[in-house]
């Protein structure tokens, strides 16, 4: 199995149970090695009290997007630190997508970079991860 396809069906593993991103709406739009883009609509239930979206679905978008980005090498991998910059509202209504791109990926540690933008291309946050490899494979017989 060629990298590109490696990675398409280790994140078909990571979707059939990730049920958090699923409960949000998320769409896995395209995932390849070290790269995932991600995206959800804001619905009613994901406004706060300022009638903007909350801040920790639009952190909660990213960090979906960025576990299918450092999964993409098929070694299981989960967060080790996480930081997110907020740089403008997301409305209710609002096309949200967050695209993951790895930065630097050395022995267990793995940096991506998330950038969340609405459906008019404005950058709404920007997010960064660091990941670190566990035990396992996704994809047991690649």
């Amino acid at each position: 199995m060629d990298k590109a396809a490696l990675a398409k069906a280790a994140a078909e593993i990571m979707w059939r149970d990730d049920n958090a991103s699923k409960w949000l709406g998320m769409r896995v739009e395209e995932v390849r090695p070290g790269y995932a883009r991600i995206s959800m609509t804001v619905t009613p239930n994901m406004v706060n009290g300022h009638n903007l979206c909350h801040g920790g679905l639009i952190f909660t978008l990213a960090d979906s997007t960025f576990a299918f980005a450092c999964n993409s090498h098929n070694q299981r991998a989960v967060a080790a630190g996480a930081a997110i910059e907020f740089l403008a509202p997301a409305l209710l209504g609002d096309e949200l997508t967050a695209e993951g791109i790895e930065q630097a990926l050395k022995g267990r540690t793995g940096v991506y970079d998330m950038k969340v933008t609405n459906q008019k291309n404005e950058l709404i946050a920007v997010f960064r991860g660091k990941s670190a490899t566990i035990k396992g494979l996704l994809v047991e017989d690649a």
